[in-house]
């Protein structure tokens, strides 16, 4: 049922290694991804194995969150906690596709709206259906839909 390539199993690999490795941060960050992984498995009717892009999904919400709990940490003057967050994310970064510079996401949402033919807030949703699949992990929701805002002039 599992195949032995894919990203989960990279994950599984890679806890394993900084296991051995005694790099407690690495390894409970680790384990909390496929934790989350495995939660999103068994979520739903039925158990099912996620395909790579389901997981890199789980990994970005992860990252998501432990971006904005450090900013949050941050703003409270807690920064040993704030440090805990950042070292989780740059490990979780490590699986990500590299993000989007403002200036490569601001061109594809031009390009997205120019395509849509959208000239006002009324026709986001439409661009966002179109620019969403192609950004696809390179970049978090809410920076694109700042992109797309600026694209169309609001």
């Amino acid at each position: 049922m599992s195949d032995s390539t894919g990203l989960k199993a990279t994950l599984q690999q890679d806890l394993t290694a900084a296991m051995r490795a005694q790099d407690k941060v690495r390894a409970g960050t680790l384990r909390m991804a496929l934790t989350a992984v495995t939660t999103e498995e068994v979520a739903g009717k039925q158990q099912r194995e996620l395909s790579d892009d389901e997981v890199l999904k789980v990994i970005t919400k992860e990252a998501k969150k432990r971006r904005e709990a450090a900013e949050a940490y941050s703003g409270a003057g807690r920064t040993e906690l704030a440090a805990q967050e950042e070292a989780e994310l740059a490990v979780l970064e490590a699986y990500l596709p590299a993000q989007l510079s403002d200036d490569e996401l601001a061109s594809m949402a031009r390009e997205a709206v120019a395509e849509t033919g959208a000239t006002d807030l009324r026709g986001m949703g439409q661009v966002m259906k179109v620019l969403t699949p192609r950004v696809a992990g390179r970049a978090e929701g809410g920076r694109v839909a700042a992109a797309v805002k600026q694209a169309l002039g609001a």
